[in-house]
């Protein structure tokens, strides 16, 4: 969800008290298994979603 609200990598990995590497390890799992290639993409799927 905090890629649905548009936070950043850094942002992300604060939060939720990770390593940035782990971050976007994470985030690219996420976007492989949405098949989406950007945030803007992502954020479009969740509120297409939510309609």
């Amino acid at each position: 969800m905090l890629l649905a609200y548009g936070r950043t990598l850094s942002i992300i990995a604060r939060d939720l008290h990770i390593a940035k590497g782990t971050a976007r390890t994470h985030i690219e799992n996420i976007y492989r298994k949405l098949d989406v290639h950007k945030q803007q993409e992502l954020i479009d799927l969740v509120e297409a979603h939510g309609e």
